[in-house]
């Protein structure tokens, strides 16, 4: 027997959309946030010379034009105000929340509730204006570098830094404002929309250059298929989860005696996420983007590394697939899945794994079980990274549309079709109550006419 709520989403119509009100405002009010940010993709920072720009980014496509360009839709080619994106806001985001989970006083503050949250909010900001500074005056001193600033100096630094910094917490403040008024995490639909937006001239240019090179149709085609198969496998797997089953025992409340419960302790077969290839992809990047700032003085050294771990090279494969697992193992137990916390919480509430003892032997047993997961969920995420640099560069196919961007694309899109739908589900149901609470006043006042 399906439950109420699964048989309430069965039922879900565009007519239910329509009597949504409040669904249909927040989704109103997100997309006209993103046409805002879209918009200001196109604003430029002064003092550029857009057609040395244009140049410059075209060579720089490996380093910085990579995937910083993937998360700025494009505004880091132009070198539009927003050019830094929501980046060194994630990253942020990341480096505090690895900290609060290895450093006692920030740990000691998300104990606090709210007032610990805005307090972690806090320092988050802090640091995304730092990471913020110091890419936008990289940025500034390596246009200089190549002679693409009609005027350079320090005004021309500072104001690019001021431009820069303050573009990139407008989007901050953008993605919260999506994040409370409106609908889906803000911060992931940025991203989301910056991507999708650049998917179009990607697609075009595979085409021209599948056409000028005279590439059998047969290989176009089957990267077609190939995108689509992976979409599905992508979803297939963030949606795959290992419940381990929870008992709860009788309990006694004054002179009655409940019943004990059952359910399940829901654990991911891929529980951090994109975290793992964005941090790789950031490290992977790191000497390409120097090379690309320090221009023709290269140094031997960075020259080497370039040659053994450039895009594509049989090295770079294999230090990315080890830093997407590392990476995926570090994050899960430190951030996303802390198993002591976990058989903690069971412990207090009264909960146990049959034939587990509470504490300590869960938390082992529950170590166990997500290692063996990650085992399954980090050899995913490697694959799905990996299989679009294989195929620039092991087979020169011009594919464009990098394992991140996929899994960004696929988890912000099922997470907004399911914020959507438990907006629905909320409107149902107090469409429901409401009816329930009229009948219960019709029969109140049928009852009361009778005895009069």
């Amino acid at each position: 027997m399906a439950s109420a709520a699964e048989q309430m989403a069965a039922n879900m119509s565009w007519g239910a959309f329509g009597k949504a009100t409040e669904l249909r405002q927040r989704i109103v009010f997100t997309i006209g946030l993103l046409i805002v940010y879209r918009l200001g993709t196109y604003i430029p920072v002064p003092g550029i010379d857009g057609a040395e720009l244009r140049n410059f980014m075209e060579g720089a496509a490996a380093g910085i034009g990579g995937i910083l360009s993937m998360f700025t839709g494009g505004a880091l080619s132009r070198m539009g105000i927003l050019a830094l994106g929501i980046m060194p806001y994630i990253s942020a985001s990341i480096i505090i929340q690895l900290l609060s989970s290895m450093w006692a006083p920030l740990e000691q503050l998300k104990k606090e509730g709210d007032a610990g949250r805005r307090k972690i909010n806090q320092y988050t900001r802090y640091g995304t204006v730092f990471l913020a500074t110091f890419q936008a005056y990289g940025l500034a001193v390596s246009l200089e570098a190549g002679s693409l600033v009609t005027d350079p100096g320090w005004f021309f630094r500072i104001s690019t830094v001021v431009t820069l910094v303050g573009g990139t917490m407008f989007l901050m403040w953008l993605g919260e404002q999506i994040t409370a008024r409106g609908i889906g995490n803000g911060i992931s639909l940025i991203i989301f929309v910056g991507i999708i937006a650049e998917l179009p001239a990607a697609l075009t240019q595979f085409l021209v250059q599948s056409s000028e090179s005279g590439a059998n149709p047969l290989i176009v085609v089957g990267v077609f298929i190939m995108v689509v198969a992976v979409v599905g496998f992508v979803v297939f797997m963030e949606r795959a989860l290992r419940k381990i089953h929870i008992q709860y025992p009788r309990r006694q409340v004054g002179m009655k005696m409940y019943e004990g419960g059952a359910s399940h302790l829901p654990i991911k077969v891929n529980p951090a996420g994109v975290i793992p290839a964005i941090f790789a992809s950031s490290l992977l990047l790191l000497p390409t983007t120097l090379a690309t700032f320090s221009g023709d003085s290269t140094s031997g050294v960075l020259s080497i590394i370039l040659a053994y771990f450039g895009p594509g090279k049989p090295l770079y494969l294999a230090f990315f697939t080890v830093m997407i697992v590392f990476f995926a193992f570090f994050y899960t137990h430190n951030v996303a899945f802390k198993t002591d916390e976990v058989a903690d919480n069971l412990k207090n509430q009264g909960g146990f794994i049959p034939a587990i003892r509470p504490g300590k032997k869960t938390a082992e047993y529950l170590d166990k079980v997500v290692n063996r997961i990650l085992v399954i969920g980090s050899a995913y995420l490697a694959a799905v990274c990996l299989l679009p640099e294989i195929l620039r560069y092991q087979f020169s196919i011009p594919f464009y549309f990098g394992g991140t961007s996929v899994l960004i694309v696929v988890s912000v899109t099922m997470d907004t079709i399911q914020q959507v739908q438990s907006h629905m589900l909320a409107h149902q149901y107090e469409g429901l109550i409401e009816k329930s609470q009229l009948r219960g006043k019709k029969r109140g006042g049928k009852k009361g006419t009778a005895r009069k």
